[in-house]
């Protein structure tokens, strides 16, 4: 039994890159996001992150790896992730869990930022509104959501889509790659002093 659910994980878990992979829009977009933030750092800006659940686990990831370390020991770049458990509770108690992300964007967004908003259903009513509040902070925005993430993927600059699964741990696995590889790209453009536009 333990054996065919693991075998079962694993083969379904490679269909859904290899979906991933066969889309031609995939390397485009991880390429477009990472110019963006490219050149948000370069410029002096931040990039904040969000998401609920495992995707503000992924969020926090991606923050703590580049104001960290990846692969390299390097000066910190400044990403942050909205997951104080204070302010998260203070604002949904205070407004409701609909603007717990937004709300700081509005407070701390400058031009220069990105926000990476990540949604596995691309239609998760908090994301949605930090977006737009980026949007309208001027920030650029870069979602990590899936196929049927329309919602979000229409506020962004960039969106990168996992294929649809039936359930979204899939989803999340595809996105945990592509926070690696977008900090690696961060990591190799910043560190090798080649600058691009975002």
């Amino acid at each position: 039994m333990t054996e065919s659910i693991i075998q079962f994980s694993l083969d379904e878990a490679r269909e859904e890159l290899e979906l991933f992979l066969a889309d031609s829009s995939t390397v485009p977009a991880i390429e477009s996001a990472a110019a963006v933030m490219v050149g948000c750092l370069s410029r002096g800006g931040k990039i904040v992150s969000c998401g609920n659940g495992g995707s503000l686990c992924d969020a926090t990831h991606f923050a703590e790896e580049l104001t960290g370390r990846f692969r390299n020991d390097r000066r910190p770049f400044p990403a942050m992730t909205i997951n104080d458990p204070a302010y998260l509770t203070c604002v949904g108690n205070d407004y409701s869990f609909d603007e717990v992300f937004s709300r700081w964007v509005e407070a701390f967004g400058k031009p220069e930022d990105v926000l990476l908003a990540i949604s596995t259903s691309g239609s998760s009513k908090n994301i949605l509104l930090a977006a737009e509040a980026a949007r309208k902070a001027g920030m650029k925005v870069v979602a990590l959501t899936s196929k049927k993430g329309k919602l979000l993927t229409g506020l962004a600059d960039v969106s990168i889509m996992a294929p649809d699964a039936p359930h979204s741990d899939r989803i999340q696995e595809i996105h945990i790659k592509v926070i690696h590889i977008l900090i690696e790209a961060i990591e190799d453009f910043l560190l090798a002093g080649r600058m691009t536009e975002g």
